[in-house]
């Protein structure tokens, strides 16, 4: 018997779309999690190198929590590509400025990098709000605290 393949064709067919509220949960598990459905990994068809995971649109973004002290000791770090230009802000302040960029982060370091990687961090929507304008795709809630290695997204 041969392991299956699934063509991509048929993987970007059966895409859905699901409604993540982050409101309460803790982020390092929230974005395990994301990771886990956008990879593709809850569903019976997985195969490491297509992308075949769904879509994910995130909301209350800004009410998501960080353990222990966090807040006000993890550091963000970037570079302007100057002499001497390392820049660094805190979790409190990065939450205060743009609650989606920490969410994005969070996720994009739990899936694979290169080329797949980046199309599957595209098919995360990030909304600071309980709003969102993705009704006309009909998306589904999902519950992160059912979703578990093994088990089905659905």
């Amino acid at each position: 018997m041969k392991t299956r393949s699934t063509p991509t064709a048929e993987a970007i067919a059966n895409r859905k779309w699901f409604v993540v509220d982050l409101d309460g949960e803790v982020l390092g598990r929230a974005a395990a999690r994301i990771a886990h459905v956008l990879r593709g990994k809850h569903k019976p068809t997985y195969t490491p190198h297509i992308d075949d995971g769904d879509y994910v649109i995130v909301v209350n973004a800004e009410k998501v929590k960080l353990t222990g002290n966090k807040v006000a000791q993890k550091m963000y770090w970037r570079h302007t590509g100057f002499v001497g230009g390392i820049k660094g802000l805190t979790a409190e302040k990065m939450l205060e400025r743009d609650p989606g960029h920490l969410i994005t982060k969070a996720v994009k370091g739990m899936l694979p990098s290169g080329p797949l990687g980046r199309a599957m961090l595209k098919k995360m929507k990030v909304h600071a709000g309980p709003d969102h304008g993705h009704e006309a795709q009909q998306p589904e809630k999902l519950d992160l605290s059912t979703l578990i290695r093994g088990s089905s997204a659905a």
